[in-house]
């Protein structure tokens, strides 16, 4: 198979071509392996190789849905027994996972041939891909840009066509940041519907979950199929539409009424792309005959979000790095000075202090749900600014030499005396001020890539929904989809191929 027939197909449609003895696993896996070749030099988006995983698996029978499609996972939560999970620090790059995540062996026993782990984040912990460890991964559309994060290295290897679909997961938008980067579909499920373990219960009290990037709704959806359900571990037994979440995407919803808005306390002048991106949404929505308005403000206190959220992030970074201690052995000078400084500030706040940020989120799930009494979604844009460069958000040279010194005294409680919480606020989320809705309060959320800038770049549309509104964003999304087909589109490192 040649490489640019390679890229036309989605997952459901390389499967599809093995299934019928067109093609089989091996010319896929050596087609996505010449593409990791030539294009991820440029992109970086893989940091970790299996080769001898992936033809282990393939002396085996495949059987599922994906049936020999090759396929990569996060380097975060996604473990593959005998095989690192660095996420994305120095400090966990040579210890071997004992077994597999539950979403992993999900991913294995529906077909799947996984050939290699993608660049995160050190734990997860920003909206953008730039390991101290690994470095940068950088958007195919634009290399000297970010793909976003958490998830940015798999969106990155999905967009250049090394696979079709990848692996994801999302604590504070971190599937669908990416997804608007780069230019796919990116799903973060309801809390409970899709399950964490065996190793973990529910990360972040819930608000992170585990997904997938793709370019097709379709894919998107069958890999929601494969991933829901509880397990033995799981705190919750979820609940699930009649049939499938793939069938949902062949029929058209009802007429929804849907309100939006994009100016928020955190970002009250987003870029007009930003706003472009959820315009041209609404237009679209509008001619299939669905409702939209424009509402006068967020429709919950997003200013007291989003500071809740980060004291509850920073609190469980400095969980995360004592736990990391107590499994490794290492110190402090294995993780990253930004991953220190936030662990910092989280071990600050008082139990009372974590507590409130916590137990506040219910006030927001009131407020959405009051929202979704008139409304059927909430449309906003995915993110409030175009994707940022490469090294954007480095810490101004005072505040490196500041925070050495409180760091190294042990007295960095300090900083959140500083202008270094406000920065990191408005590094943080001011970007992406709207992801974090649905992971503080479980609610399902989808990005789609309606829109392309002038210069090329995409931008997407961010559709939250009510409890166990999985089904009805596939449904939409699967309209839209055919009104405004994407996924064909693809970047091509030094040739930026945008929608006409």
């Amino acid at each position: 198979m040649r490489i640019d027939e390679y890229r036309k197909y989605d997952g459901l449609g390389l499967a599809k071509l093995v299934a019928d003895g067109e093609v089989t696993p091996r010319e896929l896996l050596d087609c996505a392996l010449a593409q990791t070749t030539s294009i991820d030099p440029s992109l970086n988006s893989i940091v970790r190789l299996m080769s001898e995983q992936a033809d282990e698996q393939l002396t085996g029978t495949l059987d599922g849905p994906f049936a020999g499609v090759p396929f990569l996972i996060k380097d975060l939560s996604q473990d593959y027994a005998g095989v690192p999970t660095a996420s994305g620090s120095r400090s966990l790059t040579n210890l071997p996972m004992p077994e597999h995540a539950t979403v992993v062996q999900r991913w294995l026993d529906a077909g799947l041939v996984i050939f290699g782990k993608t660049n995160t984040p050190e734990f997860g912990a920003k909206g953008i891909t730039e390991p101290t460890v690994f470095g940068p991964a950088r958007n195919p559309w634009d290399p000297s840009r970010t793909p976003g994060g958490s998830s940015g290295g798999s969106a990155a290897a999905v967009a250049a066509g090394i696979v079709p679909v990848a692996g994801a997961s999302d604590g504070g938008g971190s599937i669908r940041i990416p997804s608007s980067c780069c230019g796919l579909v990116g799903l973060k499920p309801g809390r409970g519907l899709v399950p964490s373990g065996p190793t973990f219960g529910e990360a972040m009290h819930g608000a992170a979950v585990q997904g997938v990037v793709s370019r097709s709704v379709r894919d998107t959806a069958a890999m929601l199929d494969v991933l829901a359900g509880g397990e033995a571990t799981s705190g919750y037994s979820p609940a699930r539409p009649d049939g499938s979440f793939l069938s949902r995407t062949e029929q058209d919803p009802t007429a929804l009424k849907i309100g939006m808005y994009a100016t928020t306390s955190v970002n009250p002048s987003p870029d007009p792309q930003a706003v472009a991106a959820m315009e041209s949404a609404a237009k679209t929505l509008t001619e299939l005959g669905h409702t939209v308005e424009l509402l006068d403000a967020p429709p919950y206190d997003d200013a007291r979000l989003n500071r809740e959220f980060l004291l509850a992030w920073f609190t469980y970074l400095a969980y995360e790095m004592d736990e990391v201690k107590r499994r490794t052995g290492c110190g402090d000078d294995s993780f990253e000075r930004d991953t220190r400084i936030m662990a910092a500030l989280g071990r600050s706040a008082s139990g009372v202090d974590y507590l409130q940020a916590v137990e506040g989120r219910h006030v927001h799930v009131r407020a959405l749900a009051t929202y979704f009494e008139t409304y059927d979604l909430l449309l906003t844009p995915t993110i409030a600014e175009l994707p940022p460069k490469i090294g954007a958000f480095d810490l101004a040279k005072p505040l490196e030499m500041a925070s050495d010194l409180l760091l190294r005294s042990r007295t960095a409680g300090l900083l959140r005396h500083t202008g270094i919480v406000d920065q990191m606020i408005d590094d943080n989320i001011s970007w992406i001020p709207y992801t974090q809705l649905a992971n503080v309060t479980g609610r399902p959320a989808l990005s789609l890539p309606l829109h392309w800038t002038p210069s090329g770049l995409p931008m997407g549309a961010h559709f939250t929904a009510p409890l166990g509104g999985e089904a009805l964003l596939v449904q939409l999304a699967g309209q839209l989809e055919r009104a405004v087909p994407w996924a064909h589109h693809y970047a091509d490192i030094g040739q930026r191929v945008a929608p006409s």
